[in-house]
């Protein structure tokens, strides 16, 4: 038998979601085959088998949050080969567990608490996969609540679960103790407990004030945790300063139009983004100094143009990076980003296609943003942000006429690039956009 490890699926990643478990326990696999999609911080991604056998046991529930390297299933060579502790297909058995692994189990639980801060986080860490023939018969739980609950003398049947999918955790067998309790003792007493705590007390435990907006608590995804997480680190620990030009975007405009009118026989259509990358790439190769990373006080050099195209999925924000940029044709990356974007909406890119990028570009032209600033994706050195093509009035021989324009602005970490070497960037990036025969050169 061999043990399938939570893997690290993104450079960043520290903990992943079992999203869908594709096979179930008992199916055949074959090496490539999608065994569980897994939700690291950057998407939800399908995770393949790497040799044959049959899955035998689910030791991690969908729902549950594990960190890298921790179990969570395992692929015999037979059907048959079930571990002796799984159970009905990766499921707690229904018997009491030993002193020995509950004692494993709450120590796991201390640490995993102290590691992630919240004791909710810790307790969905700790739940066990729910049996697949019993699951409607009997409540998901962990280990640990059917414990607690056979200490308190409580029927676990009529808890109502606050975790992944229903499932009963430590908080609601708790919460159920303190409300058994609570109806059993006298009014005159709970009054006079009620007297006895501080005023502040009181007040905290009093009803809510309805603030008149209707307000839902939503789930929050692991993607959405770690973009939050990324941004605030990246705000506090990289000193950014940002670059900003407008161009000209007549030329730009004729020479696509010109670019998809000789490949309308082949179905491939060429967009102002990917210009716009088609030609951070060329800048980048011009200026390798923007190319940079810094890290652990250390600035690194790329060799590799690898551009990261940020895309907008219902989680939130990914960015799949296209691989030497500079060496792609535009109808390659016109292809490629369009097939990347697909991925990446569907949920189903995979670990090499996010990792590796040297620069990124965020276009929100398309919903008429004007111009925005972008926030570095660490470890990259800079980012682009691109607003919207709009018609301005202009200059031009003298005399005022109405141009096409679109606004750029570079956000660089100061760390890895000064400012004359970003600002001599993006002149010859401007330069490149303005006159675009140069992207193709």
């Amino acid at each position: 038998m061999s043990e399938i490890q939570m893997p690290r699926l993104s450079d960043t990643m520290e903990e992943g979601v079992i999203s869908t478990w594709v096979k179930n326990v008992g199916d055949k696999v074959a090496s490539g085959d999608v065994l569980v999609e897994i939700e690291t911080d950057k998407a939800v991604m399908e995770y393949e088998a790497y040799e044959d056998g049959y899955l035998v046991k689910q030791s991690v529930s969908e729902g549950e949050t594990v960190p890298i390297g921790a179990v969570i299933g395992v692929i015999g060579d037979s059907p048959d080969a079930v571990p002796e502790d799984s159970g009905d297909g990766g499921s707690e058995p229904e018997a009491e567990p030993e002193p020995a692994k509950e004692e494993q189990s709450e120590k796991a639980e201390e640490i995993q608490e102290a590691a992630e801060g919240t004791e909710e986080e810790a307790e969905e860490s700790e739940e066990s996969a729910p049996a697949s023939g019993d699951e409607a018969a009997r409540p998901r739980t962990s280990p640990l609540a059917r414990r607690l609950a056979r200490e308190y003398g409580l029927d676990i049947n009529r808890i109502q679960g606050s975790g992944p999918k229903g499932r009963i955790v430590r908080a609601d067998i708790e919460a159920a103790r303190e409300g058994g309790a609570a109806e059993q003792a006298a009014p005159a007493a709970q009054a006079k407990k009620e007297e006895a705590k501080p005023s502040a007390e009181r007040a905290a435990s009093a009803p809510a004030f309805d603030d008149g907006r209707a307000s839902e608590e939503l789930k929050v995804s692991n993607v959405r945790k770690v973009i939050a997480r990324r941004l605030t680190e990246s705000k506090q620990t990289v000193p950014h300063f940002y670059l900003r030009r407008t161009i000209d975007a007549e030329a730009l405009k004729a020479f696509r139009a010109q670019i998809n009118e000789q490949l309308s026989s082949t179905g491939v259509k060429v967009s102002f983004n990917d210009l716009i990358v088609k030609a951070s790439a060329t800048a980048l190769k011009l200026h390798p100094a923007v190319n940079t990373s810094w890290v652990d006080d250390k600035l690194l050099q790329h060799h590799r143009v690898n551009v990261g195209v940020a895309v907008a999925v219902d989680a939130g924000l990914v960015v799949p990076v296209l691989h030497d940029t500079d060496k792609a044709t535009l109808s390659e990356i016109s292809t490629r980003t369009r097939e990347l974007a697909g991925k990446a909406r569907d949920g189903k890119l995979k670990p090499q296609e996010m990792s590796g990028g040297t620069f990124s570009v965020s276009n929100l032209g398309m919903f008429g943003v004007d111009s925005f600033s972008a926030v570095i994706n660490p470890p990259e050195a800079a980012i682009l942000a691109v607003g919207a093509m709009r018609q301005e009035p202009v200059v031009v021989d003298g005399e005022v006429v109405v141009r096409n324009r679109i606004s750029l602005e570079l956000s660089v970490d100061h760390r890895a690039v000064d400012g004359a070497v970003g600002a001599a960037f993006l002149k010859d990036l401007a330069e490149i956009l303005e006159e675009p025969m140069r992207i193709i050169l």
